[in-house]
């Protein structure tokens, strides 16, 4: 085998379609684009939704309700943290590394489930009346940077 020898499994490679080429080739007068019509000229498309003058259903149909903006928070729990080293600094970057949370950007709120035995220093957005004793109770502190 050498290089210049080497070819494409049959099949591995498909020839292109090639319109407007006579009557013989199977692809000629109208290219297979039918007859006439808007569909079949060059940059021709309906647009998403028409449905020829006639009222779209996406108009006929009531609007309703509303589209809340306000972000979700990321929940971490308690019991989460206690695979922290004690005393340390708990912040949203070291949330995401330990990957408690999806990303270090969105709001983070700590919840009471589970035990904390260890006395960490805790930065997050906001978080319950539970998690708050239980970190307190565990000798630590709680930073809340109320951003969201």
């Amino acid at each position: 085998m050498k290089l210049n020898e080497l070819k494409a499994s049959k099949g591995a490679r498909h020839a292109r379609k090639r319109l407007g080429c006579g009557i013989g080739s199977g692809h000629g007068k109208t290219s297979g684009r039918g007859h006439k019509g808007q569909k079949s000229r060059s940059g021709g498309k309906v647009a998403r939704g028409f449905e020829g003058g006639q009222m779209p259903l996406i108009r006929r149909l009531p609007k309703r309700g509303f589209t809340s903006m306000a972000k979700g928070y990321q929940l971490v729990n308690v019991g989460q943290l206690d695979r922290f080293e004690e005393g340390a600094k708990i912040d949203a970057a070291a949330l995401y590394e330990a990957g408690l949370v999806r990303n270090a950007l969105d709001p983070i709120k700590l919840l009471a489930r589970g035990s904390l035995s260890k006395k960490l220093d805790v930065s997050v957005t906001a978080a319950s009346a539970g998690a708050k004793a239980k970190v307190a109770a565990a000798g630590g502190s709680l930073t809340l940077t109320g951003e969201a």
